[in-house]
């Protein structure tokens, strides 16, 4: 292959609160995708990840461990590289918020903008979430709580050093508009200009005096470095950048990173405070910042108190690797939320893994075997009709997954490759080789057709790799054909034979839903219980270390246990309805189409629906929980036929159908699958 180039991508680096989930490691087996194909591709792949090991929260989880923070960020981070390693991620470097030169550097980037005038010593007053180590005003609050996890906030008042964000906001504001390609998507980048930086960026906080595990600073020993610039910087100092111009090699040749992928919760440090960092540095600034959407379980956030926690070890023991990563890397779309459940996992494993990719491979090394030994020579001869286009189709994929990834439309691009195994099945169908193989004068013509069939799919497998790479090894090593290079992906029949395995093994079987549903359902409740335990070990630190009073753990306690014997939520049930009262009420599936803050509202979202082949207007109290960008194009369940009402001077015409949880937790219900708007919902 061309070396196209260097290409330096990281992912955020996962926090060592606890251990991730499947939600939390969707992130990495992306990056390892884009990592891998880029690799294939012909760059010089530079991939870091790591571990964020500082702060606030840090401390307290040490404390209900009964542990230092140094013991038990080491044993977090540890859980979450073995995470990492168990999903064959194939990063360069693991870097740690507590490695040496990592200090070293934030303690001199400190000192460097503090000289250059960009810090200065004040106090804070404000709103403070801890979950997400984050400071807000009341404005950016949504209904009192913190507008990015939910969660309460609490005042907090300290003595910190400022950065002065407002003396690069400009310089921002211009780079990003003058570089679309900076953040993505789109909507992504709308949300930070219109709610952070157009109505004025506030300096931020850099450090901290109401505890104690961080990086201290060198010239006023009271504070530590904010978590948030400890963080952002692994960037940089993971590839060798030095505060005082003696950078690295390698930090000369990488830096700018080509992407930055993070979570969408976490856009607006990587698109605000990073880069007003890198330019007080003086250092040239990313070139893409992309906030993937989140993975929910049914719907909704994973939490453990929910009980609704996926792990990716489990996943992996039931399911395996490359259905567990072709799974995440599949479903989720460019920039709306996904969902996995057990039963969405059984169904895409068995229709795409099993039959499409699993069946093509197992019956065409079948018949290879059969009909000719195992050896299938190219003859070059006896192709039908269909051929050309098998073999359009097959050369053709390349470009299309090509132009998908450069996008990063990841999803899409695996889309295109099952495109290939997909016209290969139905190759096998217009063919139907075991009816040639009954003609001896047809002995060639059924030759070629398992040959063309082999190529197929050694090309599918190629551009398979760096998504599912233990699947592609398999297939080459059961077809005899190796993974080629990516530069001959757009020729058909540059192998002259195929030696196929003698022993062929099933790649994917498939699996009995309700089987699987039995095991989950073994695994959650170790989990409940494992949760409960833990809990009952942490209150007792927090109350023995004075975070708690023996009062407040009881309390949280009892909540926690009462919740659990209930087996969930508590439903009264309303006065019973005849089928008919039911009848009178229309259900249908909407298309957003654009969506709108309602003016001087902090609850209300203006949405224009497509219900079939009109648009109506819908008003829901639902601002607290989605973004009106992040409405546009989602698959909504609407009542139709609810009398018109205005709501704050604005008319709305239906109501779309929300769940909410005992905490209040709101989320859009939404058809499992993609269906027509307008389609009826009974």
């Amino acid at each position: 292959m061309e070396n196209k180039g260097k290409y330096y991508i990281t992912t955020a680096i996962a926090y060592t609160s606890g251990k991730p989930h499947i939600g939390n490691c969707y992130e990495i087996i992306l990056a390892d995708a884009i990592a891998r194909y880029k690799k294939a591709d012909g760059y010089d792949v530079h991939f870091q990840t790591g571990s964020d090991e500082h702060g606030q929260k840090i401390e307290t989880r040490a404390i209900e461990e009964g542990m230092t923070p140094k013991e038990f960020v080491d044993m977090t981070a540890g859980t979450i590289k073995g995470l990492w390693d168990m999903m064959g991620t194939s990063y360069d470097r693991f870097i740690r918020t507590t490695d040496a030169d990592h200090e070293a550097q934030i303690k001199k980037m400190f000192k460097k903008f503090y000289d250059q005038g960009d810090i200065y010593k004040g106090a804070y007053e404000g709103k403070y979430c801890t979950e997400c180590e984050a400071f807000y005003t009341e404005s950016q609050l949504s209904e009192g709580k913190c507008p990015v996890c939910g969660g309460n906030v609490h005042e907090e008042k300290e003595e910190a050093y400022f950065f002065r964000m407002s003396k690069y906001a400009d310089r921002l504001i211009e780079h990003i508009n003058t570089h679309p390609e900076f953040i993505q998507p789109v909507s992504r980048k709308n949300e930070m200009m219109n709610n952070f930086l157009l109505p004025g960026l506030q300096d931020l906080c850099v450090s901290r005096t109401s505890f104690k595990w961080g990086i201290q600073v060198d010239f006023d020993e009271k504070h530590v470095v904010y978590v948030w610039l400890d963080a952002l910087s692994n960037y940089i100092t993971g590839i060798g950048y030095d505060a005082d111009g003696n950078s690295s090699e390698q930090y000369k040749k990488l830096w700018p990173a080509d992407l930055h992928l993070i979570g969408k919760d976490i856009i607006r440090f990587h698109t605000i405070y990073w880069p007003i960092f890198l330019m007080a540095l003086g250092e040239p600034l990313p070139k893409q910042v992309f906030g993937h959407p989140w993975l929910l379980q049914g719907g909704e956030k994973m939490s453990k108190s929910k009980g609704n926690v996926i792990y990716v070890d489990d996943l992996i023991e039931v399911f395996g690797l490359d259905a567990v990563r072709y799974f995440v890397l599949h479903e989720i779309p460019y920039d709306n939320d996904g969902t996995i459940t057990w039963e969405l996992m059984c169904e895409r494993v068995n229709s795409d893994l099993a039959n499409t990719l699993g069946n093509l491979v197992n019956r065409t090394v079948a018949m290879s075997n059969k009909y000719f030994g195992g050896s299938v020579r190219n003859l070059k001869a006896a192709d039908g009709p269909e051929t050309g286009d098998l073999k359009n189709v097959v050369c053709g994929a390349y470009a299309k997954v090509e132009k998908c990834m450069e996008t990063l439309h990841v999803a899409d691009a695996l889309t295109e490759i099952f495109t290939v195994f997909k016209r290969l099945n139905k190759y096998i169908d217009e063919t139907e080789p075991w009816v040639l193989a009954k003609d001896e004068s047809k002995k060639d013509r059924l030759e070629t057709v398992l040959f063309n069939l082999l190529e197929g799919i050694n090309i599918g497998a190629s551009l398979l790799a760096p998504f599912l790479p233990d699947t592609a090894a398999k297939i080459a090593a059961q077809t005899g054909l190796e993974i080629r290079d990516f530069d001959k992906l757009d020729a058909f029949g540059l192998n002259e034979s195929a030696k196929v395995t003698a022993a062929p093994e099933i790649l994917f079987a498939r699996l009995d839903t309700e089987e699987i549903l039995k095991k989950a359902s073994e695994i959650q409740d170790k989990q409940r219980s494992e949760y409960v335990e833990h809990q009952k070990k942490a209150c007792a630190n927090l109350v023995k270390a004075g975070r708690m009073s023996e009062e407040e753990a009881a309390q949280k306690l009892s909540a926690l246990t009462g919740n659990a014997k209930a087996g969930g939520i508590h439903v009264e049930t309303k006065e019973e309805i005849e089928y008919d009262d039911f009848a009178k009420l229309q259900f249908v599936v909407g298309e957003i189409l654009k969506c709108e803050e309602v003016p001087k509202s902090k609850k209300l979202l203006c949405s224009q629906v497509k219900v079939g082949d009109r648009t109506v207007q819908i008003v829901s109290g639902i601002k607290q929980y989605y973004s009106a960008e992040e409405m546009v194009g989602k698959k909504v369940m609407v009542l139709l036929n609810l009398k018109p009402a205005k709501l704050a001077g604005v008319v709305s015409e239906g109501m779309l159908l929300c769940a909410e949880d005992e905490e209040g937790h709101v989320i859009l219900m939404s058809p499992e699958k993609d269906i027509e708007a307008g389609s009826t919902i009974c």
